[in-house]
């Protein structure tokens, strides 16, 4: 018993030298339980009940407490101290990876406090509303208001432009909230806020509460009531029909398309007060516009959507995929083409559009005859910057107030 002390002492310095866990502790012993068993059976074995015994019972008693006495006072042998410390220095060294990936896994299913940095708050916030698609949301909505052919009023732009991008706040929102499941899925997605864990789905809710409600009150009472619901339509289309049928059906598109035809229409009747030939071709523009940028974009993460689930038509159609993209960069070209129709904009218009809407369709038709990333990139990148460059165009050659009223009068004067 003198050595256990002295054998507990060198372990410990040994251990406190090499810095062994109590994982690296319980290998030991079992190592030693293992390796000793046998010794252990063989000294404290009891004879078996058949063979009869030779002693006298006094002598039988006495040996029995031998034995137990050795099985007691049973100790490792001298060669033990070394193989226990050839054992920690293994461990040390090596380390055990399966015991430490087996605890890292442990502590990551654990539940964990949520903490809520303030000072990473508006970063979170900024991508749970999706901040550069609502920078674009309200681009297209300025686009549609200051291509309205009415005297500019800023109040009106201002509270206009801030309705409609707390709506879009909203509706992105609610969006994430819903497709936390499937977003953990995609590489795209997997880092977004909810998934993530860095807000909690009561904060989400309550954030896009707080924005639908005063976007749509100044949508409302601000500007006028046919742009504040065409605004409460849109988030309505965006959660409840687009965002369920992206795990449906193909359809998707072409419902995510009049969503984002919807802003530009928006920001024209905040103008005018009435839906007019004019909203309905700028909306008529960004509904194709979007079909060469989607299909496009989606080309490229086919992978991604299959694993989240969603029914896009990259994945389950891709002939018809890059046959509506090519379609609608056609559309383009007609619908430039018919805006001095409209008396949206001058004739200069339809000239000067007209080589960014041929490259984009030249574009188009590479997509729909290589059907590969390097032309899918391409064409989604050039919708990047056609679009702006598009409703700039539109702008400048926007057809000013004085004429439409010239012409009016015209008109009234031959009527008489």
């Amino acid at each position: 018993m003198q050595k256990v002390p002295c054998k507990f002492m060198c372990f410990f310095r040994i251990s406190k030298e090499r810095g062994v866990t109590f994982q690296q502790l319980n290998f030991l012993k079992r190592m030693y339980v293992a390796q000793h068993h046998q010794m252990l059976c063989q000294q404290a074995k009891l004879k078996p009940e058949s063979a009869a015994s030779p002693f006298p019972e006094g002598e039988h008693l006495a040996q029995e407490k031998t034995v137990i006495h050795n099985v007691k006072s049973l100790m490792p042998p001298s060669s033990e101290k070394s193989l226990i410390n050839e054992a920690v220095r293994s461990t040390a060294v090596n380390g055990d990876l399966e015991t430490v990936v087996g605890v890292l896994s442990k502590k990551e299913k654990q539940w964990k406090e949520m903490k809520l940095q303030l000072d990473e708050l508006p970063g979170i916030l900024s991508r749970l509303s999706k901040i550069k698609l609502t920078a674009l949301v309200v681009g297209t909505a300025s686009a549609g208001f200051a291509m309205a052919p009415v005297p500019f009023d800023l109040t009106c732009f201002l509270l206009a432009s801030l309705g409609t991008g707390l709506s879009s706040c909203a509706a992105n929102s609610i969006n994430q909230f819903f497709e936390v499941p499937f977003d953990s899925n995609m590489n795209r997605t997997k880092n977004r806020p909810l998934v993530r864990g860095q807000i909690s789905p009561l904060l989400t809710v309550a954030f896009a509460a707080s924005c639908a409600v005063p976007g749509l009150a100044l949508l409302t009472f601000g500007v006028n009531p046919l742009t504040g619901a065409l605004g409460a339509f849109n988030i309505f289309l965006y959660t409840c029909c687009y965002t369920p049928l992206k795990r449906i059906s193909i359809v998707n598109t072409w419902v995510g398309a009049v969503v984002g035809a919807i802003p530009p229409i928006m920001g024209w009747t905040a103008a005018t007060g009435s839906l007019d030939a004019g909203a309905l071709l700028l909306g008529g523009i960004l509904y194709s516009w979007q079909f060469p940028h989607f299909n496009a974009l989606s080309w490229g993460l086919r992978e991604d959507y299959s694993r989240g689930g969603y029914c896009m038509m990259s994945v389950t159609h891709p002939a018809m995929c890059r046959r509506v993209a090519l379609r609608h960069c056609f559309a383009l070209i007609g619908l430039s083409a018919v805006a001095p129709v409209f008396d949206v904009t001058t004739w200069t218009f339809p000239i000067i559009s007209l080589p960014i809407n041929l490259y984009i369709s030249y574009l188009g038709f590479r997509f729909y005859r290589d059907a590969d990333r390097g032309s899918s990139r391409k064409l989604f990148f050039c919708s990047l910057w056609h679009l702006p460059l598009l409703l700039l165009l539109m702008l400048t050659c926007k057809k000013s107030l004085h004429e439409k009223e010239n012409k009016q009068e015209t008109e009234s004067t031959l009527l008489r």
